[in-house]
């Protein structure tokens, strides 16, 4: 089931009526059923899947419960093992199987590799990844086995972050599930609001930017630098707001049950590095990695060379992990190699911009980090975004020979949309920053909250009629998360 479905307008409100009508005690077994009912509109076959990977991991932390850690590490590996296998048979065993078929192939050796026709279910790198760090807490005694199979249950299904995240540690929403949640008006209406704004960052801004995004880089043979240049800032924005509408929904829905979730994305485009935008960029994720992947292969308590090796290897896993594809990959290894030439010459570029612009906090100084950081960042997107590695590099460079063919509407694109829509993109991406901006200056909801009632009420009517609007007469696209 999809937030912006008429299937989840519907769901949701009987939802909340019946969460609060019965006794806490009774409440779990509700979730659990509706998280249930919720993934099955994905592919009900794969409800069982969820269903094994809960008890399982639940049997391996009691089976590490109460035990010294050596006699865990066999616990531990099993976990590992059987979770990370999962998710290497359902998503990328085809993709090794056809790499290696072209490793055969290069070296004129006729062998053929075994392929399984099986289709990826949506949130299981998700839910793999949050069962598995439990598992990794478990036995790293920063959290107690759960004893409890319907509260572990719970936590591996509850519906609003299933399909795409925030991956939620165990330490934070467990506990949550054990406490009563009595109706609290202001979180309710808190939580209605964050999951308008989702709809609009989804249906209005990204499902609009993905009819030009998508027309440009599945024929970009077509279009010439100036065109790609814009589906590639249009992509930029685009992925934002389809995963961070994708969170606030997810946030909203959970805020309105009572539930805290893990935020996810901080203003990320107003970054003045690449290492402060992976603090601000799918936090749940990048602090999974950093928690389980890069200070166990030593962080930064290492030598220079080997701390280098670390952040590389992360990020190269971090591309892995979001589409078997080498595209993901070169995006990965191309963050983790900037992150490295970042931090070998922060000390030159502190004394560069201190020499051009003196007084680091200049409005100036900072505005020229941002805008090189957003321009880093939407070009490893390129990669990201494209339906191949080749397609990848032929796109760049087209875009390096800009000026060639010209700047008119015909070399734009513009056709691709028409004029009104293309305006209509440019100032609904203005909106976005300048909301975007007020927020970094105050809690926006708070600041909404103070609005005098009529000026609220136009807000949230627009809103919910430019959601209406699109969703009956737009595009829809798919959430671009759910193919991770």
């Amino acid at each position: 089931m999809l937030f912006n479905s008429f299937q989840f307008a519907i769901f949701f409100p009987v939802l909340i009526g019946l969460y609060y009508f019965i006794p806490h005690r009774h409440r779990w077994l509700l979730l659990l059923i509706s998280s249930y009912f919720f993934y099955s509109f994905a592919k009900i076959e794969y409800i069982f899947l969820l269903m094994g990977s809960t008890l399982v991991n639940y049997t391996l932390g009691l089976l590490m419960s109460g035990t010294p850690k050596k006699r865990r590490k066999p616990y531990m590996w099993a976990g590992v093992f059987l979770n990370i296998g999962t998710l290497f048979l359902f998503k990328y065993f085809n993709f090794f199987s056809r790499s290696t078929t072209s490793v055969f192939a290069a070296l004129n050796i006729h062998q053929d590799v075994p392929m399984f026709e099986l289709l990826l279910p949506v949130g299981i790198s998700f839910y793999t990844f949050q069962s598995l760090g439990y598992i990794l807490d478990v036995y790293n005694g920063k959290v107690p086995a759960e004893r409890r199979l319907n509260i572990f249950a719970l936590f591996t299904a509850f519906f609003p972050p299933l399909l795409s995240g925030p991956i939620n540690r165990a330490r934070d929403l467990m506990p949550q599930f054990k406490q009563p949640h009595p109706f609290d008006y202001q979180n309710v209406t808190q939580g209605l609001r964050l999951i308008l704004w989702g709809l609009v960052k989804k249906m209005v801004i990204a499902d609009h930017l993905a009819v030009y995004v998508n027309r440009v880089y599945n024929h970009a043979g077509d279009y010439q630098g100036i065109a790609l240049i814009i589906a590639t800032l249009f992509y930029t924005v685009q992925i934002y707001c389809d995963f961070s509408g994708y969170t606030d929904m997810a946030r909203g829905s959970a805020q309105v049950l009572g539930y805290d979730l893990m935020e996810n994305f901080r203003h990320p485009y107003f970054s003045k590095s690449l290492h402060e935008f992976w603090q601000r960029w799918h936090i749940s994720l990048s602090t999974w990695f950093r928690d389980y992947v890069y200070i166990p292969l030593g962080g930064n308590q290492v030598t220079k060379w080997r701390w280098r090796y670390n952040i590389f290897i992360t990020f190269l896993v971090s591309g892995l992990w979001h589409g078997a594809n080498w595209t993901f990959v070169v995006w990965g290894a191309l963050h983790g190699f900037i992150l490295i030439l970042e931090n070998a010459t922060r000390h030159f570029q502190r004394r560069l911009a201190d020499r051009l612009f003196p007084g680091k906090a200049s409005m100036l100084n900072q505005g020229i980090q941002v805008a090189i950081t957003m321009c880093m960042v939407s070009f490893a997107w390129i990669f990201f975004r494209a339906n191949s590695v080749s397609d990848a590099f032929s796109i760049i460079r087209k875009m390096c020979l800009i000026g060639i063919e010209g700047f008119g509407l015909k070399q734009a694109g513009i056709d691709i949309v028409g004029i009104p829509q293309f305006i209509f993109l440019l100032f609904m991406i203005v909106l976005l920053f300048g909301v975007e901006m007020w927020e970094r200056r105050g809690w926006v909801q708070e600041q909404v909250e103070n609005l005098p009632l009529t000026a609220r009420w136009a807000i949230y009517t627009v809103a919910c009629w430019s959601v209406l609007i699109s969703g009956i007469f737009g595009v829809k696209q798919e959430f671009i998360y759910f193919q991770f």
